[in-house]
């Protein structure tokens, strides 16, 4: 009994007495129980969601988590496709219409396909927070949005499509973090042409890549988490990458957390000056 369970299911096949039951696991919803102290981590919670909505199918940032992608944090939401049932923490189910080629099994659980799921990221999410997990979502399963863009005809009056239609021509499997989505949304709003990722540039024996950026006027960004500094080889191969991308005319903009929207605008409108190359700005 180490997945979430249905308690009086349990108790009527024998498996555990109702004073087992009672006080050697704990419930996570209605009749849906864990073992005392178990972890909740997504996939338990997922599981547990499940079983509490039985004829729900699994969506939204739980179902990217469970075809791989990366980002999706142990305390996200679990959304699922369903009958509606009173509220739970950490639940959010929705009664909508999927068809049958929108979900299947995928871990002993009906999951909605990257291409739906990646559908209902981009309608129930704020824009940005959508765009970091369907990178990741793309990433990790290699869908085309343009299957999205396609879906969403079948449901033209559906809450939060155009919301979609909006978000999913910036999706980018590209991204190799949450801040590099980030960083490539802030460029497209300050009306900067969409930056392209993880440029490939070599001098003829080694090759390396810039997050992202502009190859014609090479400029690019490079966006330094919290290991680029903890981890010393990380910083040596950094150094090595910053002089041969330098020695071969490429203007780096390394940015870190601390660094403001202005700041980083203000380093890359210099870049800009420098190739003396001027772009519309919106007012």
């Amino acid at each position: 009994m180490s997945r979430p369970f249905i308690g009086s299911t349990a108790v009527a096949s024998g498996l555990l007495t109702r004073g087992q039951l009672r006080w050697n696991y704990t419930a996570i919803h209605p009749d849906v129980y864990i073992p005392n102290g178990s972890e909740r981590t997504l996939d338990v919670r997922t599981r547990a969601a499940a079983l509490w909505v039985p004829d729900g199918i699994i969506t939204g940032r739980a179902a990217a988590a469970l075809h791989g992608a990366s980002w999706v944090g142990p305390a996200t939401p679990v959304e699922l496709i369903g009958h509606a049932r009173r509220r739970r923490p950490g639940v959010i189910v929705r009664e909508e219409r999927i068809g049958p080629d929108e979900f299947g099994p995928l871990a002993d659980l009906a999951v909605t396909t990257p291409v739906r799921t990646a559908l209902d990221l981009a309608r129930h999410l704020p824009r940005d927070e959508a765009i970091t997990n369907l990178d990741a979502l793309a990433a990790a399963t290699g869908f085309e949005p343009a299957a999205v863009l396609s879906l969403a005809d079948r449901y033209p009056g559906a809450r939060g499509i155009q919301r979609a239609r909006t978000a999913v021509p910036l999706i980018d499997a590209g991204a190799q973090s949450p801040r590099e989505s980030w960083l490539r949304l802030l460029l497209i709003d300050a009306g900067y042409p969409c930056p392209v990722t993880q440029i490939s540039v070599s001098d003829g024996y080694t090759t390396v890549f810039v997050d992202l950026g502009w190859d014609e006027p090479k400029i690019g960004l490079e966006y330094e988490g919290a290991h680029h500094q903890s981890d010393r080889g990380q910083h040596v191969r950094d150094i090595s990458r910053y002089d041969m991308l330098e020695a071969m005319g490429w203007l780096i903009i390394r940015v870190v957390k601390e660094h403001s929207r202005a700041y980083i605008l203000h380093r890359v409108d210099d870049a800009f000056t420098r190739r003396r190359l001027s772009l519309p700005r919106p007012a």
